[in-house]
């Protein structure tokens, strides 16, 4: 019988991970606590968000019982961002009596957007579906590669044909550099079902990016966190995406040394949706009126279309925040009516049918 692969996530996972949740949360503030003596000079990322909140009360209880220095907090301001994350982050510095620095970026949002593109579906797949836009390969290497008796003998042909383009060659035909068939990892077109065939059904009419997160996020960020010892964050495993996968330098995903010398402790990293909803009530945490009046289930860069859920949160933001919602279709409208078209696609071709096909057979 034939092993199934696990992700070092799963099998490096320290034993507190599958703790109960208030066996756990001691654990973490354990470790935050033994970080924190160790790094004192540590700079946290806080968004405003759920997790941010679970984090930020970790950390300011821990600093209590252990009398641990400050620590540096600051917001990312993307430029795209609802009031009532901009209230609740200044609330939340009040409430632990701790400055919540604001930072933006020096290219904002719309300019990044209208000179590189938005995104689409997720980070992941907007990398790679910008790389193609860039790199003009056709789509028609992914069937050459699979009709291809040795696959490995193709992958280095495309790669002579196709110079500089080792990743597209591989996001396109679902393959890694050796040329061996990977379908169903995250870093390939059609971890997306029928992806690659609606793209070539339905060529977008927009560029595809990632980069306003970089330009409006990341960059800030490293300009910020460059002269701090310790970078503090509140990713989760269970959110997926790129957050998921197991870095190079990192094997517990929680606590790791760069390779520019820093160290990133991402204490949430193993606590899950239960784990938070119990530390919520024990603890008596608001979240912002994002979650707890708009209803929504997760916040950051207001209507990020990497969000399946962006269009239906724009409409509960709507009511209480017209403007933001306005510049969140302006900005990422093109992306949200593609995916739209992305999704009926899927569903004709679950079902069996597919328009397009039909109009070229008659």
């Amino acid at each position: 019988m034939k092993d199934t692969y696990k992700s070092r996530v799963y099998t490096d996972r320290p034993a507190y991970a599958d703790f109960e949740a208030p066996t756990k949360f001691e654990a973490i503030k354990s470790i935050i606590a033994k970080r924190l003596t160790e790094h004192p000079r540590a700079i946290c990322s806080y968004s405003g968000g759920s997790d941010s909140d679970i984090m930020i009360d970790l950390i300011e209880r821990t600093r209590d019982i252990f009398r641990l220095p400050s620590i540096k907090y600051v917001f990312f301001n993307t430029g795209l961002e609802m009031k009532a994350t901009k209230d609740h982050v200044k609330e939340t510095a009040e409430k632990y009596g701790v400055e919540i620095e604001e930072c933006r970026p020096k290219i904002g949002i719309v300019q990044a957007a209208r000179t590189y593109g938005i995104p689409f579906v997720s980070k992941i797949m907007s990398q790679g579906l910008s790389d193609w836009q860039k790199k003009h390969i056709p789509l028609s290497i992914a069937e050459e590669y699979e009709q291809a008796e040795d696959k490995a003998a193709k992958r280095k042909e495309l790669k002579e044909r196709y110079p500089k383009c080792e990743s597209v060659i591989n996001f396109l035909c679902c393959c890694n550099s050796a040329g061996e068939p990977r379908p169903n990892i995250q870093l390939v077109i059609n971890s997306s079902k029928y992806m690659r065939d609606f793209i070539s059904e339905y060529p977008p009419d927009f560029k595809i990016s990632s980069k306003c997160c970089d330009y409006c996020k990341k960059q800030v960020a490293h300009k910020v966190q460059k002269d701090y010892e310790m970078i503090i964050t509140g990713e989760r495993r269970t959110e997926g995406g790129v957050r998921s996968v197991p870095r190079k330098d990192n094997t517990s995903l929680c606590f790791t040394e760069t390779a520019e010398g820093q160290y990133r402790l991402r204490p949430l990293y193993y606590v899950t949706d239960s784990d938070k909803a119990w530390y919520k009530e024990y603890y008596g945490i608001r979240y912002s009126d994002a979650y707890e009046v708009y209803g929504l289930e997760r916040t950051g860069c207001c209507g990020c279309p990497i969000s399946y859920r962006a269009v239906k949160d724009l409409e509960r933001i709507k009511p209480y925040e017209p403007n933001v919602v306005k510049a969140a279709w302006n900005i990422f409208g093109k992306s949200y009516e593609y995916r739209r078209k992305y999704n009926e696609y899927k569903e004709r071709r679950k079902n069996g049918t597919n328009h397009r096909n039909e109009e070229r057979g008659r």
